[in-house]
């Protein structure tokens, strides 16, 4: 298998049929062979059932289930060690970066990066919907915490849009432990601790008014911000090579 699309998915009903049908269409054109894993986390709506109807349809979409709803970092992180391909990305369940902006991530695998990520932060990125300007300023307030005190140099840590070669997802996300909205910065540190190399990719984003974000994650984003870096102080192994464009 060559690319594994994995997709958290919790109370998705909605909106997650569109989605997968848009992946799927890209991806069955191109020649590459694909796999489209679909992690519900414990979703209490028709989710599953969706996305078991559309799995007959569209061959290579599968489901994985997981039994509670424990978070998206749990979600991410059993379809990234579930899955076969040679490369590993994470997508959100609204297409918020479309899957046509896929290849400036693999042509950042094919140069040498390890893990390649999506940003709307970066001169080139194009944010054709941008967010309502408290999610703006809650997410820049997150970044520049984030930059200070545990990756400095990622403009974006939290764009759901993130390629992993295999070697790269087996390592990070087996040692991971986040299982909330935080996952991607401990991924991303943890990454940096072994040595991997990242790249920043600018992508096209468009906003999604039914966002599941909500400002009471602030404080736990921040509080997971300082015991990561507590924990990965105590690692003694290089860091990361790091280039944004």
């Amino acid at each position: 298998m060559e690319l594994s699309l994995i997709i958290p998915a919790f109370n998705e009903a909605q909106r997650i049929g569109p989605t997968l049908r848009r992946f799927h269409s890209f991806l069955a054109a191109r020649p590459a062979s694909f796999e489209i894993l679909v992690v519900d986390d414990g979703s209490t709506d028709d989710t599953v059932a969706l996305v078991s109807a559309l799995a007959r349809e569209l061959p290579g979409l599968r489901v994985l289930c997981s039994p509670a709803n424990r978070g998206k970092g749990h979600a991410v992180r059993l379809g990234m060690l579930a899955a076969t391909g040679q490369v590993r990305l994470f997508s959100d369940a609204d297409g918020s970066t479309p899957i046509d902006e896929l290849d400036p991530l693999l042509r950042a695998l094919a140069a040498g990066a390890d893990i390649a990520i999506g940003s709307r932060y970066l001169p080139a990125s194009r944010v054709t919907r941008p967010q309502p300007w408290f999610r703006r300023v809650w997410s820049r307030l997150v970044n520049r915490v984030v930059q200070r005190t545990l990756l400095p140099g990622v403009a974006d840590t939290h764009c759901g849009f993130k390629a992993f070669t295999a070697a790269a997802a087996a390592h990070t996300f087996a040692a991971c432990t986040v299982n909330g909205w935080s996952f991607d910065l401990e991924v991303l540190a943890r990454a940096r601790v072994q040595g991997l190399r990242i790249r920043e990719v600018p992508v096209r984003w468009e906003n999604d008014e039914r966002s599941k974000a909500h400002f009471r994650q602030l404080p736990r984003e921040f509080q997971q911000v300082y015991r990561l870096r507590k924990q990965l102080r105590q690692a003694e192994k290089p860091a990361a090579v790091f280039s944004a464009g």
